[in-house]
């Protein structure tokens, strides 16, 4: 436990200043920094084993420039409980006007779970973390500007026996962005079909993220509608929540 923590602070540091060094060598580039702090009625997660299943906050952050990003995520149940951590650091290796192929690495991802534990020779119900670290590649294809279609894959492997060590996801998916409705009101709808695997467990499903807004306001309603083909992986076969998310958009040109 010590030795994985010592190493995930360390990766972490070495990245970082790997990440300053690379940004603040760059002349006249833009910086940028985003934000999401979002409420939902269901903390929900693409990979089963880490779903929360109750209402919680999620603070999804980004920052970086044109190729290199820094993208930690923050989730809390609702009850104060901490839900998962994940360090996830993005370089586009190809940056075309319409491909772009990203690399990226979970270092690290914790996952907390409630688990009986004796202290003082009482059992207490404390949060446990799940240590994973995970490698990610992300192809995509712009077919116009709001229009776009990508893979995405995702291998990780957890350090502990009371959770999932091996995972290998594989998706297709598309995105369709700023569809008008009415006046500004616009709709953000991204469909994708998915491979899973965990450990001896594997299955296939469909999935959708759907996204209401207002053209200037920060404010946003966001749906995941997820749905099993054919599983043998332990979860709902169908699940789904909605959101209420605030977005913060900003750039920065250093010279």
């Amino acid at each position: 436990m010590k030795l994985f923590y010592k190493t995930a602070f360390w990766s972490i540091v070495i990245l970082m200043l790997a990440f300053s060094h690379f940004a603040l060598a760059q002349k006249d580039s833009t910086f940028f920094f985003k934000g999401a702090l979002s409420i939902t009625n269901n903390g929900f997660s693409i990979i089963p084993a880490f779903t929360l299943g109750e209402p919680a906050a999620m603070l999804d952050l980004s920052m970086g420039n044109k190729r290199l990003s820094f993208e930690p995520q923050f989730r809390y149940s609702l009850k104060g409980r901490p839900w998962s951590f994940v360090f996830i650091y993005r370089y586009k290796v190809i940056r075309k006007e319409k491909f772009q192929l990203t690399l990226g690495g979970h270092i690290p991802g914790l996952n907390f779970v409630t688990q009986p534990v004796n202290v003082n020779g009482a059992d207490q119900n404390l949060s446990v973390a799940r240590r994973f670290l995970a490698l990610e590649i992300l192809p995509n294809y712009d077919i116009k500007k709001n229009l776009s279609v990508g893979m995405y894959l995702l291998r990780g492997h957890g350090f502990q026996n009371y959770g999932p060590k091996d995972s290998f996801y594989l998706a297709l998916r598309s995105s369709i962005s700023q569809i008008k409705l009415v006046k500004k009101l616009y709709l953000d709808f991204s469909p994708q079909v998915f491979y899973l695997t965990l450990d001896e467990d594997d299955g296939y499903y469909v999935n959708a993220t759907t996204t209401m807004g207002i053209k200037g306001v920060p404010l946003t309603i966001s749906s995941i509608v997820n749905k099993a083909i054919t599983t043998d992986i332990p979860a709902k076969d169908f699940d789904w929540n909605i959101s209420l998310v605030y977005t913060l958009d900003k750039q920065y040109k250093v010279r």
